[in-house]
């Protein structure tokens, strides 16, 4: 007679090809419906039971296979715990994917979000791998990691430099708290792995670390909400801005506004954006204009414009800023934080004309 533990082995190897794609598509969809906003209890609650359900795959994977868990019925589980495990890091990391993506611009923090996406896209790949201690160690790691760098700001309601250590260290401390009380119970196999451990975790450690301080990790917990060129931004009551613009081309839909914009003498560009930050939160960005030079063939930095945000507001504190002494040609303005981590950017050229162009008007 096959046993519980064949039969489920048996499932799981006739439907291999179809594990992959459901713990991919079904961790993103879950993710997509119920996170909602990086600041909400709802949503940290959902990642810490990720986190749970990930941390006790690993114990319970590790101790049956070395024969520390002898329940009867445990056998017919086991081969599953492997699936729980990708399905859970699948979750997580396109939890990552959604909100990382949204906290930057692709030109600056690409290799961040490429390493990502490559983790995310490869998970349907590893349920080999996540049998392995070293190597689920070293995922569970790069979770806790990413998951302290906008935890602990959220928690402390401050960003910066010195902010992001201490996100490390927390994460630190977790990974060594977790693979202390996993020697606990399985000492010989924790040993036998430990140095492979110390390589994967510090290299793990030495990369974020790199890529934060080469701003390349995008500035979560903020994220920028709106951004555009336009013709005039003006208060309109306490909580509505009046702005008005030239409408982007029908095959930009994503865009409000386009990027050319027609400038007549003597008019002034406005530069609007929206950034969220959780509630609480406040911190100064800064709107820095550039224009292209054609002769030296590179960016040039002219004006970094300070103002403070505040958090808590669903749209994103608005802003915005606006240069009088302008000429026609290549432009850009990126929203940064101080550190010089760039939210958002918004590209345009400006042409001269005689005549004023057509424009939209739109509150906000």
């Amino acid at each position: 007679m096959v046993s519980q533990k064949e039969l489920v082995e048996s499932l799981i190897h006739k439907y291999e090809r179809y594990v992959a794609p459901f713990t991919f598509i079904g961790g993103f969809l879950i993710d997509t419906i119920l996170l909602r906003r990086i600041d909400l209890w709802f949503d940290h609650l959902i990642l810490l039971g990720y986190l749970l359900i990930a941390g006790f795959s690993i114990v319970a994977l590790n101790a049956y296979e070395a024969g520390r868990i002898r329940f009867r019925h445990f056998e017919s589980i086991a081969p599953l715990l492997p699936v729980i495990m990708q399905f859970v890091f699948g979750g997580l990391f396109s939890f990552f994917l959604i909100f990382y993506t949204k906290s930057g611009t692709v030109s600056a923090s690409w290799l961040f979000l490429l390493v990502l996406i490559t983790i995310f896209l490869g998970n349907e790949r590893f349920r080999k791998r996540y049998e392995r201690l070293v190597f689920q160690l070293s995922i569970y790691f790069i979770v806790l990691f990413s998951y302290s760098i906008f935890a602990v700001p959220l928690i402390i309601r401050k960003m910066g430099a010195g902010i992001f250590v201490i996100s490390g260290a927390v994460s630190l401390v977790l990974i060594g708290a977790f693979i202390f009380a996993l020697s606990l119970l399985l000492s010989k196999q924790v040993r036998e792995s430990f140095c492979a451990l110390l390589i994967s975790i510090g290299g793990i450690f030495l990369v974020f670390n790199i890529l934060y301080f080469t701003n390349i990790i995008p500035p979560i917990p903020l994220a920028i909400k709106e951004i555009g060129v336009y013709h005039s931004v003006r208060r309109f009551s306490s909580d509505t801005y009046e702005v008005r613009y030239e409408k982007a081309l029908w095959f930009m839909p994503f865009e409000t506004t386009s990027h050319t914009y027609h400038w007549k003498k003597g008019e002034a560009v406005y530069v609007y954006s929206a950034v969220f930050a959780p509630a609480k939160l406040n911190i100064p960005i800064l709107h820095r204009w550039a224009r292209f030079d054609e002769k030296q063939q590179k960016w040039i930095e002219l004006e970094s414009i300070k103002f403070s945000i505040y958090g808590g507001r669903d749209g994103g504190y608005r802003g915005y800023s606006y240069k009088t002494v302008v000429e026609p040609g290549k432009w850009r303005v990126d929203v940064i934080t101080e550190r010089g981590q760039v939210l958002g950017r918004q590209s345009f050229s400006i042409v001269e004309v005689d005549s004023d162009p057509s424009l939209e008007t739109t509150l906000y």
